[in-house]
């Protein structure tokens, strides 16, 4: 991280600089032209205002002594001026081109270079660069027009120097702002450098912090001793960490539970094979094989659901794939047709929607995964078999509203108490009922797993009043409830 901050930030601070001391010296490269050219501009017009007529009415220049100051040459800046009368008179210089003018000097040097096109304005100076004997020049051009007792003469002044002082100036002004910059580039490449390392300090800590903790330290990291900056991402790691914590508590109850369950039929069984390997008679052999068994079958069954109940639990989502709740339903009756005819119930399906064109089922659509709310809904099934005893009627129908989708298990058996509908979804508990009447007994984890695979897939289970019995009371119904889907083209 802090290579990619610095290999971020110091070029673009670098790149910065060097845009904006390109632009000091184009700034500084226009401020001395025109420092240089408003300085050969005075010696131009105190020429223009040196040009008079005379009494013979003839065009004369008296140029004033710091006039001629100003025009001496010096070492590494050479002066050259030209005064010309332009003859014959034209009706207008303004905008004319040079090439097309003839006149006669006045003073200064002949064969001084004039400016491409004179400007449009009398007086008004324009500025451009030539070479005379060899030597760059940047030169300044005015031109005026003079009027005496109905005579008219039109004058054209030049002034130039040599360049080399401007050339120095610059690269002497250039250098030091070079200078400059490259001293305000160290400066900030250290800046950032320094910025980076206290910035990223606090992180450092975090790191040696998290590192030095045991592995079984699940604490939380305090928020108040990060800047407030980083506290986003202590509240991430804290999050993660109770997440880590409630997977290992989890976990850990999971063995506990196991544990404590699978000891005891364990226990029996391996009591009940010592007693039948000493036992002589045949048949009362048998009645023990046969109650092992039986046991062997409830502890697979316990097995399972065990096994269910930790892949319901698990924190990663389920996969949303498009479900039809009434395909899987009916699937579910089918499958526990023959157990609900062992315990003399009537096990059937309702369809609480309309039929579709071919006389099936009308689809309930939701999104999840369909083996886990198969899992879900035969939980539902199993523990009304199990648990509203023999006789009953339990009937299964799937429905939606459009918004919510659901599958309801209803039966008219022997019922549960409403203070115990929201505690039966613990893992273990079976509620009140009386075991040995019903038939039932099971483990006390099928509410649990359908439960916990219903929330994996963003839905829910609801107990509920069943159907009404002969003495008065009522059953059970157990509704799973999940959000409603919609496939694309779908009815």
């Amino acid at each position: 991280m802090r290579f990619w901050l610095l290999a971020l930030l110091i070029p673009g601070v670098v790149f910065l600089l060097v845009i904006d001391g390109r632009n000091d010296y184009r700034a500084l490269d226009l401020l001395i032209q025109d420092v240089y050219d408003n300085a050969m501009l005075e010696p131009a017009k105190v020429l223009e205002n040196s040009i008079d007529f005379d009494e013979d009415g003839k065009l004369v220049i008296q140029p004033p002594f710091y006039a001629q100051v100003m025009l001496e040459s010096g070492a590494g800046n050479r002066k050259y001026f030209r005064v010309e009368e332009l003859v014959p008179t034209l009706s207008s210089l303004a905008g004319i081109e040079t090439r097309e003018l003839t006149g006669e000097t006045m003073m200064g040097m002949p064969g001084l270079p004039r400016p491409p096109v004179l400007p449009e304005s009398e007086g008004m100076p324009v500025f451009y660069n030539a070479m005379y004997r060899n030597d760059e020049v940047r030169l300044v051009a005015v031109w005026r027009d003079f009027h005496y007792a109905g005579m008219r003469r039109q004058v054209l002044v030049l002034v130039g120097e040599s360049v080399d002082a401007r050339l120095a100036t610059r690269q002497e002004m250039w250098r030091e702002s070079l200078f400059r910059d490259l001293r305000m580039v160290i400066l900030a490449v250290l800046l950032v450098w320094v910025a980076v390392q206290w910035t990223l300090w606090p992180l450092s800590d975090l790191r040696r912090e998290i590192r030095s903790r045991e592995v079984d330290d699940l604490m939380p990291l305090d928020q108040e001793a990060v800047p407030k900056e980083i506290v986003p991402l202590v509240k991430a790691i804290n999050h993660h960490i109770d997440l880590s914590r409630e997977v290992l508590t989890r976990q850990a109850r999971f063995l506990t539970d196991a544990s404590h369950q699978l000891r005891t039929p364990l226990a029996i069984m391996r009591t009940q094979a010592q007693y039948a390997r000493r036992e002589q008679d045949v048949a009362r052999m048998r009645e023990t094989l046969d109650a092992i068994i039986y046991q062997l079958g409830r502890t697979s069954r316990l097995t399972e659901q065990l096994l269910s109940l930790a892949h319901a639990s698990r924190s990663d989502p389920a996969p949303h794939m498009p479900v039809d709740l009434a395909a899987l339903a009916r699937e579910v009756v089918l499958l526990y047709l023959p157990l609900a005819r062992e315990k003399h119930q009537d096990l059937g399906w309702v369809d609480e929607g309309a039929s579709g064109a071919g006389g099936g089922v009308k689809p309930v659509w939701v999104l999840g995964s369909d083996a886990e709310l198969h899992e879900s809904i035969a939980n539902l099934v199993h523990n009304a078999i199990n648990h509203a005893g023999e006789g009953c009627s339990i009937t299964v129908a799937a429905g939606s509203d459009g918004t919510d989708a659901w599958v309801s298990v209803r039966d008219d058996g022997v019922g549960l108490d409403p203070s115990l509908r929201e505690s039966v979804f613990s893992r273990f508990d079976r509620g009140s009922r009386d075991k040995k009447s019903n038939g039932g007994g099971g483990s006390g984890l099928g509410l649990a797993i359908a439960l916990a695979y219903a929330q994996r897939n963003r839905g829910t289970i609801l107990l509920q009043d069943g159907d009404p019995r002969p003495d008065g009371g009522v059953g059970l119904c157990a509704v799973l409830k999940l959000p409603a889907h919609q496939p694309l083209g779908g009815a």
